[in-house]
This record gives structure tokens, sequence and C-alpha cells, in this order.
């Protein structure tokens, strides 16, 4: 059980340090196109953390498997408000009437 632990805690670690390094890399204009693209990503982090929680292994899975369905969902309903609201900056704005108090 020890040894499993520490190379899932091994995992983890080098993936934050991967992710940190990959995502530092990404140019600004990049972010909001790689945001939205993520949100398939968070899907399946979803998908896995249900299982993880619902497996009832013990306490500690049931517990980490909540903490990251809430972090997976922040991230997905996140990623469709910026999209959401990049799209809106694209869509055509109407057309203001001509003051007719003149």
């Amino acid at each position: 059980m020890t040894e499993t632990l520490m190379v899932s805690i091994y995992i983890f670690v080098l993936a934050t340090f991967v992710g940190v390094e990959v995502i530092s890399k990404v140019p600004p204009l990049l972010h909001t196109p790689l945001m939205s693209g993520s949100n398939a990503i968070s899907g399946i982090t979803i998908v896995g953390s249900l299982i993880a929680a619902g497996e009832g292994h013990g306490g500690l899975s049931v517990i980490l498997g909540m903490v990251a369905v809430v972090f997976a969902m922040i991230n997905v309903v996140g990623g469709f408000m910026v999209t959401d609201r990049m799209l809106k900056m694209f869509k055509k704005q109407s057309p203001k009437p001509p003051d007719s108090n003149k």
C-alpha cells in the first residue's frame, strides 16, 4: 500500500510540473481556445472521479473523489463561461437607431 501511494504521489507531482511548464509556454492569445478545448478533458476527469468516489474502497477515496468531482465541475463550467464570453465578443452588434430628436 505504501509503495503504491508513493508512486501515485510521484506521478501526481511530475504531472503538476509538466502541466505548469506546458501551460506557461502557451501565448496569451491562445488561452481561451485552449480553455474551451480542455472542457472535453475535464469531462473525462469527471467520469474518472465519479468512479473513484463510487467504488467505496475507503473514506479517503470517497472524499478525494468528491473533491475531484467538484474541481472538475468548476473547470468545466468556467471553461464554458469563458467560451461563451469569447463568442459574444465576435457577434455583430445591432446598429443604433438614428436619433430623431434633432
